[in-house]
Order: structure tokens, then C-alpha cells, then sequence
């Protein structure tokens, strides 16, 4: 156990190094030899914990981000915990806007997917339970609302999108609710029909 708190520091140091650099220039641009310098390392070190500064990236948002939404996959706090995503965001823009410049839309959204689709199924599931909504229409739902919901996150983050987390989220949960209304009502009067 010592030896892994040990890895997790230095993965940590390596990280705070290639946040410092992501503030002020493109991933890209970056040199594996900048991080380990900034941190007294050598470049054996970083290879021995991560595969390349992509690896490194994926690593530092599953430790910092994707976390926040793991702890909070419950039908009860899935809100705190977009929110949690949402200042983790704002607290880190110049990283995330640099993520999202340099190793694309698709490669960043796939970060978060899973996440965000695991937390969205839990919801839609469990609410629309009551509405008997087949399997392969939740699934579509889980989908949909995943795909919208990390869009509109990446708008926020672009800055296309001037309504607040808060006011986000609050929508979110608003459409969510209204369709799995929707879904009740029909699958009420599906059954008084026959």
C-alpha cells in the first residue's frame, strides 16, 4: 500500500507539472522532458507511470473529475454532483479549454461519457420504473441525455452557454422529469385503453 500512495503522489506532482503547462500552451507543445524538469523528476519516472502525456491527461481526469461523479451516481445527489463536475471545470478552464483545443471534442467527451451515461441511467431507470418504459427506449433515453448533457457542459466551458451550473442542471432535471412524465401518462393510458 505504501509504495502505491507513493505512485499516486508522484502521478500527482507529474499532474500539477502538465496543469502548469496546459494553463499557458497547447498539449501539443508540451514536452514530456518540460513536465519532468518542473517537478525534479526524470523522464524514466514519468514513463514508469503513464504511457505518454495523453495516458497522463486521462489519468489526471478520472483522479480530479470523474471521480465527482462517481461518488454521487445516486438518483438523490446526481444534481450535487454535475455541479461538483461544473466548478471542477471552472476552477480548472485553462486546462479543460486546452484539453478540449488539443486532443479534440471526441476524445474529451469520451472521458466523461461513461461516467455521465452511468449516472443518467441510474436516473432514468429508476424513475421511470413507475412508467414501465421498455429497456431499449431507457437505453435511448440514457443515451440522448447523455450526449445533450455533455454538449451543453462543453458549451458552458466554451462559453456559448451563459446560464449558470445551477440554472443548467435545474433544466436538466426539468426535461428529465418532464419526459419520464410523458412516459407515465401514455403508459397510463395505454393500459385504461385495453
Amino acid at each position: 500500500m505504501p509504495n502505491r500512495m507513493a505512485g499516486d503522489a508522484t502521478k500527482e506532482l507529474l499532474c500539477q507539472s502538465l496543469k502548469k503547462k496546459m494553463a499557458v500552451k497547447p498539449l501539443d507543445k508540451i514536452s514530456i522532458r518540460e513536465i519532468t524538469e518542473d517537478c525534479g523528476l526524470n523522464r524514466q519516472t514519468f514513463y514508469y507511470h503513464f504511457e505518454d502525456i495523453y495516458d497522463q491527461v486521462k489519468w489526471m481526469y478520472e483522479q480530479e473529475a470523474i471521480s465527482l461523479l462517481r461518488e454521487h451516481e445516486s438518483i438523490l445527489f446526481w444534481q450535487e454532483g454535475i455541479l461538483l463536475l461544473f466548478a471542477y471545470l471552472e476552477k480548472n478552464r485553462a486546462v479543460c479549454l486546452c484539453s478540449l483545443r488539443s486532443m479534440g471534442h471526441d476524445h474529451v467527451r469520451r472521458l466523461f461519457y461513461n461516467d455521465l451515461h452511468d449516472i443518467l441511467k441510474n436516473l432514468v431507470f429508476s424513475m421511470g420504473e413507475q412508467a414501465h418504459i421498455p429497456e431499449d427506449y431507457g437505453n435511448f433515453l440514457t443515451h440522448y441525455f447523455t450526449v445533450s448533457l455533455a454538449a451543453m457542459v462543453e458549451s458552458w466551458l466554451l462559453g456559448e452557454i451563459k446560464e449558470t451550473p445551477e440554472q443548467l442542471v435545474a433544466y436538466v432535471d426539468m426535461t428529465i422529469n418532464d419526459q419520464l412524465r410523458g412516459a407515465v401518462a401514455r403508459a397510463s393510458s395505454q393500459e385504461k385503453s385495453s
